[in-house]
């Protein structure tokens, strides 16, 4: 019988690989978001207001899945509105389709910020021991993701599915528009060093740039969501989800600068953020756009300056153990160097960065 599901942020890094590996493994997909942007081929749209439980309820009426994906979150001013907000958006979808979900699964991404806190207090309190491990559970501060979870947790005992929880670290992935992707953001400042001879500088601290650190790719955690949505024995449990290897972005940064064929500038003496040092970086890339016939001129619909400021300067080492998964029976891996090229490839192959 074919599996249908619904990927709640199918446009979203996440949900674009998530719904390339279903659609590829013959499931029926559904897509539901804002309407802001394309869905994937093979996927058929909704669109909804997910804040708005009615604007939900009719988008989902008479809709029959077996699996609900969750990958989906809307930056609010504070921590509390996160909650109030995101956590909101979680319990829409599940209540729109309440017993329909009965045997069906349940999954919801979230990420490291399980273990580090939320941006309002990112990195700030006691920390977990690295490698991060599934049993260290939550810290003591208010997090978004806490409140969607126990949106998961009380949907499944209400509606009866079973539920699965994924945490990865910061994901390698293609999408236009997205609010946290660093490998495009990073692809973006490349090619811009490159044409308009800036120094391809490290712009994180100097603990990201000398510590062991490891990325996530979005086919890995593709991978795994579905391994999870069709397992018995993987689900009701959280996972961490990363590529397999680990290295330094010392050494890392080479090798995405000779992709580019740029220098990798040595480490500055302090941070400097690309936010702030990238204000003509729009002028310049809609030059660039015209000049190698991009099909995208808007910079802020491929970069997030600010979100891979705070990954990349986090003051503290950050990588996860993935133990858990391993021993449940998935084996996803991907060498983290050939998650970026194969990005850095496709954003070429799309004409969304020059080639």
């Amino acid at each position: 019988m074919q599996q249908r599901a619904l990927i709640v942020g199918v446009s979203g890094v996440i949900g674009t690989a998530l719904a390339e590996q279903l659609t590829g493994d013959g499931w029926e997909v559904y897509g539901l978001s804002r309407g802001r942007t394309a869905v994937p081929a093979g996927c058929t749209a909704l669109t909804a207001d997910l804040t708005d439980a009615e604007s939900v309820k009719k988008a989902l009426a008479d809709l029959k899945v077996d699996k609900v994906f969750f990958s989906v979150w809307s930056r609010q001013a504070n921590e509390k509105e996160n909650i109030r907000v995101n956590g909101a958006m979680v319990r829409n979808v599940i209540d729109a389709l309440g017993d329909g979900l009965k045997g069906g699964h349940v999954a919801l991404v979230t990420g490291l910020k399980h273990y580090l806190g939320p941006f309002d207090a990112y990195g700030k309190g006691a920390v977990p021991m690295t490698p991060f491990r599934e049993e260290q559970g939550r810290q003591p501060v208010d997090n978004f993701y806490y409140a969607q979870e126990d949106e998961v947790f009380a949907g499944a005992k209400k509606y009866g599915f079973t539920w699965s929880v994924h945490r990865p670290h910061t994901i390698i992935g293609f999408a236009l528009g997205n609010a946290m992707n660093m490998g495009q953001t990073l692809a973006v400042y490349a090619s811009l060093c490159k044409q308009t001879g800036q120094p391809f500088i490290f712009p994180g601290s100097k603990a990201q740039w000398e510590g062991v650190t490891d990325m996530t790719s979005a086919s890995v955690l593709a991978q795994q969501l579905e391994w999870a949505a069709t397992t018995p024995s993987a689900q009701n449990e959280d996972y961490n989800v990363v590529n397999g290897d680990v290295f330094r972005w010392k050494w890392m940064w080479g090798q995405i600068a000779d992709y580019f064929g740029v220098e990798a500038a040595p480490y500055p003496d302090e941070m400097q953020p690309l936010e702030g040092r990238m204000d003509a970086a729009a002028e310049q890339w809609k030059a660039i756009a015209q000049q190698f016939d991009l099909k995208e001129a808007d910079i802020n619909r491929l970069v997030s300056w600010w979100h891979t400021d705070a990954d990349l300067g986090r003051p503290m080492e950050v990588f996860t153990d993935v133990s858990k998964s391993r021993k449940a029976g998935f084996t996803g891996y991907q060498p983290t160097r050939d998650a970026f090229f194969a990005l850095f490839d496709r954003l070429k192959a799309e004409k969304l960065i020059p080639a």
